[in-house]
This record gives structure tokens, C-alpha cells and sequence, in this order.
């Protein structure tokens, strides 16, 4: 017998929300892997720049089916430190940013629902603050292995020079697009990103970036735990309009930026591109809870 049929409405719904929170309860963290990934400040790079042989020695390599964190994974910090000094492509330093941020990356899920838990601790800032409202954000994005070059070269294909805040940039509503991107046929990135101040949005990446219409975030939560920073996400496997499906045994392209010190635009601190699988062996495995 259906028991919840014959409570009245506003306690049913109530029941509903409440059975709907329990089965999206996070794992216990403490069982769960942690993967350390090093977020470095870019500069200007985008994937023009990345792809130019006489500017960026690993183009080549790149070519040959190399991925961009199969050479830098270990040299993220140095390479973030002289971008974030302006002594290699940036020509805009920003007074007091670190050029890397250690980030704690775990991931799980229970049949229903991926969590990825982020943690590091809050570097020392003093920058300019481009938003106000925000001192930090987090955002990442999934891929379904269908973008060109995704798999080497992760996020950066949807980071081109003519973006807004870029240096070649001239329109200010041009932001991160795919080329050719398209939801018809899964040319796309799923992004979803948490703001300090309270925001959740749930978008993908395709001809344009979008910030909503997703169906697959449950919820995004962080807390500043003296000085080191958590961010929860929960997300449904299945969702909407450009929302991966996610399944057991696969595995997805996966990377991820923070906008430390409430930064703006291009002036974040992001990952090279790893791999998540689901009950799969990958960079980063969420195995079922």
C-alpha cells in the first residue's frame, strides 16, 4: 500500500522533500580516496595559444595524442607561479595571487547520485575584487569523450582568445564555447558551479555558455572551516538538457577552476583535464557507497 497517499498533501510533499534528502545523503568522507590536484593560474592560454607550435613547446606533443597533464602534472605550481608574476604570458599581473592552490578531490556515489567533495585552504589574497559579492567559486565540467581533444587537453577547449575578458576579446558578452559545440550529438561540456555567496547553477558548455536549465544538481554546498575551504556537490547520474547521463563502468574528461579572492573571468585558478569514472578505473574513481 501506497501509506503516503493517505497523508494529507502539505505533509505528504514535506515526507517526499524529506525521503528525497535521505536517499541523497553524502558518503562518509573519511572512507573515501582522496586524489591531490594542483590548480594553477593560467594566464592568458587559451587553446589557440596551447595548439601554437612556435609559442607553446607541447603542441607537438599534444598532436601526437599526449595530454596536456601527462607532461605538467607535476610542474602545475612552477607553471602557475611565473604566470601569476607576469614573467611568462600575462601580461596583467595581479598584486598578491599565488600562482597554485592543493586541492584535495574525492568522489563517490550511491546508484543514484555522484558526490565530489573539494577541499584546500585559503591562500593569502590582496587583489583587485572583480566580484564583490564573491569571494569564491568553484566550478566543474564533465565530458562524454565526444569533444575533439577533450581527453588531452581537458577544459581548455572550450577557452578561446576571443572570450570577453581575453586579450583579443572585443565582445563582452562572448564567453567559454566549444567549436562546433552542439547539444545535438553530445558536443558539449556539463558544467556546474557553487558561489560563496550561495548560488548553484547547472549548464553546459556547447556553442555558448549556459548557466541553467540543467536537471542534474540536487545541491552545492560550502563551508570555510578555519582556514580551509569544503565544497560539496550532489548530483543526479541522469538529467536534462545538457546534463551527462552517467553510468557504471564509464568513464568522463573532468576538470575543474576556483575563483579565489573574489576574481572574475579568466583570472581563476584551474586544473589540466583528468578523467572520473564511475566503478572504473580513471584519475579520479567514484566507486559506489
Amino acid at each position: 500500500m501506497n501509506y503516503i497517499r493517505l497523508i494529507p498533501g502539505a505533509v505528504a510533499a514535506a515526507l517526499v522533500v524529506a525521503i528525497g534528502a535521505a536517499e541523497a545523503a553524502a558518503p562518509d568522507w573519511s572512507k573515501v580516496p582522496g586524489k591531490a590536484i594542483t590548480v594553477f593560474y593560467p594566464g592568458v592560454s587559451p587553446i589557440e595559444w596551447i595548439t601554437k607550435g612556435t609559442e607553446h613547446g607541447g603542441a607537438r606533443a599534444l598532436k601526437k595524442g599526449e595530454s596536456c597533464a601527462g607532461c605538467h602534472h607535476e610542474e602545475t605550481a612552477d607553471m602557475g607561479k611565473k604566470m601569476a608574476s607576469g614573467q611568462k604570458i600575462e601580461p596583467k599581473p595581479i598584486k598578491g595571487k599565488v600562482g597554485s592552490i592543493a586541492v584535495n578531490v574525492q568522489a563517490a556515489h550511491d546508484g543514484a547520485n555522484l558526490y565530489m567533495r573539494f577541499s584546500w585552504k585559503q591562500p593569502v589574497g590582496g587583489g583587485e575584487k572583480m566580484d564583490k559579492d564573491n569571494p569564491v567559486k568553484l566550478a566543474f565540467m564533465l565530458e562524454d569523450n565526444k569533444v575533439e581533444r577533450a581527453n588531452l587537453s581537458g577544459c581548455w577547449e572550450t577557452c578561446h582568445s576571443d572570450a570577453r575578458t581575453m586579450l583579443d576579446g572585443k565582445d563582452d558578452k562572448k564567453t567559454k564555447y566549444v567549436a562546433g559545440g552542439a547539444l545535438a550529438g553530445g558536443k558539449y561540456y556539463d558544467l556546474l558551479q557553487w558561489t560563496s555567496k550561495g548560488g548553484k547553477f547547472d549548464g553546459y558548455v556547447a556553442d555558448k555558455r549556459v548557466m541553467e536549465g540543467g536537471k542534474a544538481l540536487i545541491d552545492a554546498k560550502g563551508e570555510k572551516k578555519g582556514d580551509e575551504w569544503v565544497v560539496v556537490f550532489t548530483r543526479k547520474l541522469a538529467g536534462g538538457e545538457g546534463d551527462i547521463a552517467l553510468a557504471s563502468g564509464k568513464t568522463y574528461n573532468f576538470g575543474f577552476a576556483i575563483h579565489d579572492d573574489h576574481t572574475a573571468g579568466r583570472y581563476h585558478h584551474v586544473s589540466l583535464g583528468y578523467t572520473l569514472g564511475l566503478d572504473a578505473k580513471a584519475d579520479i574513481t567514484a566507486a559506489k557507497q
